[in-house]
């Protein structure tokens, strides 16, 4: 297995060469964007044409639509982890409203100028765009009220460390909402291996219940996974056969195993700590 270091490099350098391509060409940046080794099903149909027409056109997409997974109130403040090109930044601060604020955090300096970029042609002024890592956001203790992610905490190469990181900067009674690809059993080891589609989305996907673990011991309480799409083998066809898997052979088992998923959770309105592991749930 690749270090923690060496996976993030590869992530940065991949999406920043991505949102400079974005920028030259006017094009769409999309999970599914052949260059980042994803498969199309990921991200069809999952913004509503209005929503669409609510963003500039080379905002990113992801894995799934976040900002339709909870309800956001006037007021609120919404942190997105990874927040590439912008969309759902965007799409936030328009549900929280003037009064609210709606936070990007990306680690990657051509994502975060794309994403100014389509702030200011989308005219909305409660948006910040943060430079940093999800495993260490840069926003105070108990500061947030939602926190949402588009196919990204899967990137990650220590998934402890963001949730428990995102456990810390949501106040008492805050809202955990994000899209993920997640796995449902085992996924094979080449695919695992694979930096190329760890990139790209799909290597580093949490099995299902393991991510409901992972939640529970970072501390937060009303855990649930709920499968928005799941993939076949000619889904997955897509997204493995240029990446050096032979998908006849491992048909049967990736075969359903990998699916986008809405992940929720809650941090308890009476939190007594904000470390993994010691809070009980």
């Amino acid at each position: 297995m690749e270090s923690n270091t060496t996976v993030q490099e590869q992530v940065k350098a991949k999406y920043g060469s991505a949102a400079r391509a974005v920028a030259q060409s006017g094009s769409v940046l999309a999970c599914c964007d052949p260059g980042l080794r994803c498969c199309d099903p990921i991200t069809t149909n999952l913004y509503s044409a209005d929503e669409k027409g609510r963003i500039p056109e080379k905002a990113s997409l992801g894995c799934g639509n976040p900002t339709a997974l909870i309800e956001l109130h006037p007021g609120e403040t919404v942190l997105d982890l990874g927040s590439g090109g912008g969309i759902d930044v965007l799409l936030s601060a328009q549900r929280v409203g003037p009064t609210g604020k709606a936070f990007g955090l990306d680690m990657t300096e051509e994502m975060l100028a794309l994403a100014r970029e389509n702030q200011r042609q989308a005219g909305v002024n409660n948006v910040e765009f943060l430079k940093g890592e999800i495993e260490n956001i840069p926003l105070p203790d108990g500061s947030v009220d939602v926190i949402i992610s588009n196919c990204v905490i899967n990137l990650s190469a220590d998934k402890d460390r963001v949730l428990s990181e995102a456990f810390r900067v949501l106040k008492p009674g805050g809202r955990f909402a994000v899209s993920d690809v997640v796995t449902r059993g085992s996924v094979p080891d080449q695919v695992r291996q694979s930096m190329q589609l760890w990139v790209g989305c799909i290597a580093g996907a949490l099995e299902e219940n393991e991510y409901v673990d992972k939640l529970v011991k970072a501390g937060f309480g009303a855990v649930s996974v709920e499968p928005t799409r799941m993939y076949n083998v000619e889904d997955a066809r897509q997204f493995l056969t240029n990446s050096g898997v032979d998908v006849d052979a491992i048909a049967a088992e990736v075969d359903g195993k990998f699916m986008s998923a809405f992940l929720r959770a809650t941090k308890p309105a009476e939190a007594c700590c904000t470390g993994v592991g010691c809070c009980a749930v």
